[in-house]
């Protein structure tokens, strides 16, 4: 999903959940995205992934988190540890979310494999995902804004490699990425209110 040239183009960002500073710099890059939308534009999570598959759970167990969580200005979060989104069912979750929220924002949150050395880094992208890539699926990309986590090796006996994926470095991704996503939208909303204010 292509945005319109409206939006200045940002470089992609990635930081490893370890770094002392990956929830402040995660949702300080998600802010500049989100700073670009304008006023009142409702926000939809598309979170990829299914708990059958530890590596392949990050998108529900963020998706879940999210639920928990009051925002104002996402309008609905669509995958969640009970409700995953997954290869099944993506495509017609798609159409469902473009029928009923057409005009609405899409951050689209998805596990992903990669070099050993990137293992546990957590990517932020302006465009779309296309998940199931790094398992030789042909699914449709999705989202205006993507949020990826390497969450292992790729290369080698993918569908193993995500069920022999570590339970703790997935869930430690899952609420920086919930937290960056709900410390960002805060910052927005914030930074509207003070834009609304009239000069004394």
């Amino acid at each position: 999903m292509k945005e319109s040239n409206q939006f200045k183009t940002l470089s992609p960002f990635r930081i490893s959940y370890q770094d002392p500073s990956a929830l402040n710099h995660c949702t300080h890059s998600l802010y500049q995205h989100l700073l670009q939308l304008p006023h009142g534009r409702k926000i939809v999570c598309v979170c990829i992934g299914t708990d059958r598959s530890t590596g392949d759970s990050l998108g529900p167990l963020v998706g879940s988190i999210l639920q928990k969580k009051t925002f104002p200005d996402i309008a609905e979060v669509y995958g969640t540890l009970d409700e995953p989104v997954h290869a099944l069912n993506l495509a017609s979750t798609v159409e469902m979310i473009q029928q009923h929220h057409p005009d609405h924002y899409m951050i689209a949150i998805d596990a992903c494999l990669g070099q050993l050395k990137n293992v546990g880094s957590i990517q932020v992208s302006q465009g779309s995902i296309k998940p199931g890539a790094g398992v030789n699926k042909d699914l449709p990309e999705v989202g205006n804004l993507s949020i990826t986590g390497i969450v292992n090796v790729s290369g080698f006996m993918e569908y193993l490699v995500l069920q022999n994926t570590r339970l703790s470095l997935v869930m430690n991704m899952a609420e920086i990425i919930a937290e960056s996503i709900k410390q960002s939208i805060h910052l927005v909303q914030d930074t509207s209110l003070d834009r609304a204010q009239p000069y004394v």
